[in-house]
């Protein structure tokens, strides 16, 4: 039987040793470090995605509309018509529809940035009401919504109480369009027989 000496027992023992590091090094350990790496760079992504932009955010916008019935009025970004009411003034600015009035007619509350289609920019401002919000103008005249409209295109606010009108492009008072031709918007409803001109709404609101 041959014997080793101590020189090849050495390079024998360092042998065993290289061939256990090699199989150390390409072995579980090097998975778990990559899948490590993984799972610490997929969240990378997330803060990106949080904080991308929303279009309109913060925005708001009037439109020059064409009412079949009306002529030309002006409606918010969403086809909302908007009115303007009488007991307010224009010059100065002032807001009097408040407590009950502001919860049939919701005030068009005022914008950081205000989106113009078919109306002057140079009409378009704010007052402060008496709760000290502000409320976006048309003209020096607040403008509002109208509960009784539930769809884009209605003008169901018109005439109530003899003092609420939609708002043309200028501010003033819509009128009915001689002969309610249409012009290119689909009709808007006509007021329901069971809600009278006065709309149901003591004091002209």
């Amino acid at each position: 039987m041959p014997k080793f000496t101590g020189n090849r027992r050495l390079l024998a023992a360092a042998g065993l040793a290289a061939v256990l590091l090699t199989a150390t090094a390409c072995g579980p350990g090097e998975e778990n470090s990559s899948d490590a790496a993984a799972t610490t760079a997929a969240p990378a992504a997330a803060p990106a995605a949080a904080g991308a932009d929303v279009p309109g955010a913060g925005g708001g916008r009037l439109v020059a509309a064409d009412s079949p019935t009306l002529g030309a009025i002006v409606t918010d970004g969403s086809g909302r018509t908007l009115y303007r009411f009488d007991k307010d003034t224009g010059k100065p600015s002032a807001s009097t529809c408040v407590d009950a009035c502001a919860a049939k007619w919701p005030p068009v509350p005022a914008q950081e940035k205000v989106d113009v289609t078919g109306v002057e920019s140079a009409l378009v401002g704010t007052v402060t009401r008496p709760d000290g919000s502000k409320q976006l103008t048309l003209n020096g005249w607040p403008l509002y919504r109208f509960a009784g409209d539930t769809a884009a295109g209605q003008t169901n606010g018109q005439g109530v109480g003899g003092t609420w009108f939609a708002s043309t492009p200028e501010g003033k008072k819509a009128q009915a369009a001689a002969g309610g031709a249409a012009t290119g918007q689909a009709s808007a409803p006509a007021p329901s027989a069971s809600m009278p001109q006065t709309g149901g709404y003591p004091n002209g609101y």
